[in-house]
This record gives C-alpha cells, structure tokens and sequence, in this order.
C-alpha cells in the first residue's frame, strides 16, 4: 500500500517562505505524476501545482504562478513544494497526491487518486 507523509508545513508570517515534502513508500515512485492540492475551511480542494514523472513538466494554478515551485527527487522519491511570498490566502491544509500505481491502465491526463495526510500552513499578516 503506497504511503505519502508530509511535512514542513507551520505558522508564517505574510510574505515569508515555507517548503514541503511529501515522502512516498512507492517502489515506483519516478514512474508516476505527482501533485500538490490545498483545501482551506470552507472551501473546494484546490489543485496547486503538478510534475511529471521525470520532472520535465511542471504546471502551476495561476495563484500561485510566480511564487511556487513544485520539484522531485526521484532517487529520495520526495516532491517538494517551495512556497514564496506567502500570503494569508495560502493558509490550507496542503496534501500530496500520486497516481494509483495498482491501475493497469494510467489515465492521461494522471488522475491523482492516492493521497497523503495533509500538512497545515497558516500565514498571518
């Protein structure tokens, strides 16, 4: 069963940096797309930022364009979320995802149907 466990999440103060990491107990982990979703308290889960399996593509929600970037370390299967200039819109709760490696067909575009736990941000003006 795939694990993903995050981190690096906290309390920051507007226009400061965070950085998350979600892990992955995948064997496969360069084989698959990853992602990073936000769901604030009443609100829709927001998808944020997305990588391909080699780290070549990468895409962003306009929010966040110009202040996030999303990177793997195929070789540590970890992606990260650099998180710039953080206002208090961003405060979420911020989860990883990855495509479900027990699929024998893989959905294009992926389809993120494995999920972490989630890791709190809280940015205060």
């Amino acid at each position: 069963q795939v694990q993903l466990v995050e981190s690096g999440g906290g309390l920051v103060q507007a226009g400061g940096s965070l950085r998350l990491s979600c892990v992955a107990s995948l064997r496969t982990f360069s084989s698959f797309a990853m992602a990073w979703f936000r769901q604030a308290p009443g609100k829709e889960r927001e998808l944020v930022a997305t990588i391909s399996w080699s780290g070549g593509t990468t895409s962003y929600a306009d929010s966040v364009k110009g202040r996030f970037s999303i990177s793997r370390d195929n070789a540590q299967h970890t992606v990260y979320l650099q998180m710039n200039s953080l206002q208090p819109d961003d405060t979420a709760v911020y989860y990883c995802a990855t495509e479900d490696p027990e699929r024998l067909v893989r959905p294009v575009p992926p389809q993120y149907e494995v999920w972490g736990q989630g890791t709190q941000v809280t940015v205060f003006s």
